[in-house]
């Protein structure tokens, strides 16, 4: 099923289309927030189908929970998180007014205080200005930016970024295979920024770099052996310098833009965890397989750099 045939299929089955229609002519909101509420109201939907739910009624408080807790665990930002209790509490106030539920499960439900520290992320620009912070007269100039590109392109770990090797890159099927926390296999899709940089740095850096070393492993210091966590660290501190972003960032913030930028651009959430590999158990087991060729068609629609 296509993207847009689930997203046919959810409206159908939450009433989205009702609620659509109270947004814009009795609530007077303007199309941007209808949009917005839309938006997060498919991915509740999304979420509640992937654990058996077809309709609003089966909405239960502990699903409503349970859904903000995971959009907490994939990095959306705060104020995204607000907005997303703000469609829920209103869609359940249509519900109620049209007699299409018997309760409001939505009224318990809380927002992140504002207070709170959650994982930060990078907006589009300030991505952007990273990945061309590397000074291309450097000699490692391309191996940098090869890991900014697969920390934000393919939203790895630290770990994921240290441990890939030469044949995890699928540069001709548009895939990186990754071997995340237990060693679970993903393939997660990638973008033509992402092998464009790849691929200048195979052919034209590492070889002069690997000397016998490098274990077959892609990423390599300028000694020619694998790139180490603390090397990573300090390749995304110096870019993070040069792009002159004043915020805190580590290779993992570039994992939560990835998802952020994804899931607010309108990507669903089972897509977004198998890219991920999420390894928390909670939210894990709800999500059912998907397979590469819809990946590759929501990383391409939703990923800015796809």
């Amino acid at each position: 099923m296509s993207v847009r045939e689930l997203r046919a299929q959810i409206d159908h089955d939450f009433w989205l289309e009702g609620f659509r229609d109270f947004l814009a002519l009795e609530a007077g909101h303007s199309a941007n927030t209808v949009e917005s509420y839309l938006r997060d109201l498919r991915r509740l939907g999304d979420f509640a189908t992937s654990r058996g739910i077809r309709e609003p009624s089966r909405l239960t408080r502990t699903l409503l929970r349970d859904f903000v807790y995971l959009l907490k665990d994939l990095g959306l930002s705060a104020a995204s998180i607000r907005r997303s209790v703000s469609a829920i509490r209103t869609y359940f106030g249509y519900l109620v007014g049209e007699g299409r539920v018997a309760n409001d499960t939505s009224d318990r439900l809380e927002s992140p205080r504002r207070g709170r520290v959650l994982p930060d992320t990078l907006s589009v620009p300030e991505v952007e200005a990273l990945l061309a912070a590397p000074n291309l007269e450097h000699p490692l100039a391309w191996r940098d930016r090869a890991l900014l590109e697969l920390a934000y392109g393919a939203g790895l770990r630290v770990s994921e970024l240290c441990a890939l090797a030469l044949t995890d890159l699928l540069l001709a099927e548009n895939l990186v295979r990754v071997f995340g926390k237990g060693g679970k296999e993903r393939l997660v899709p990638i973008g033509r920024s992402l092998i464009g940089a790849a691929s200048v740095y195979l052919h034209q850096m590492r070889p002069a770099l690997d000397r016998g070393k490098s274990k077959s492993k892609v990423l390599l210091n300028a000694r020619g052996q694998p790139l180490s966590r603390v090397g990573a660290w300090g390749i995304v501190r110096r870019a993070t310098q040069r792009a002159g972003i004043t915020k805190r960032v580590t290779p993992h913030t570039l994992r939560h833009s990835f998802a952020t930028h994804l899931l607010e651009g309108g990507a669903d959430l089972r897509a977004v965890q198998e890219m991920l590999g999420h390894a928390d158990l909670s939210t894990t087991q709800i999500y059912t397989h998907v397979d590469r060729e819809y990946l590759r068609s929501v990383h391409k629609q939703f990923h800015p750099r796809a």
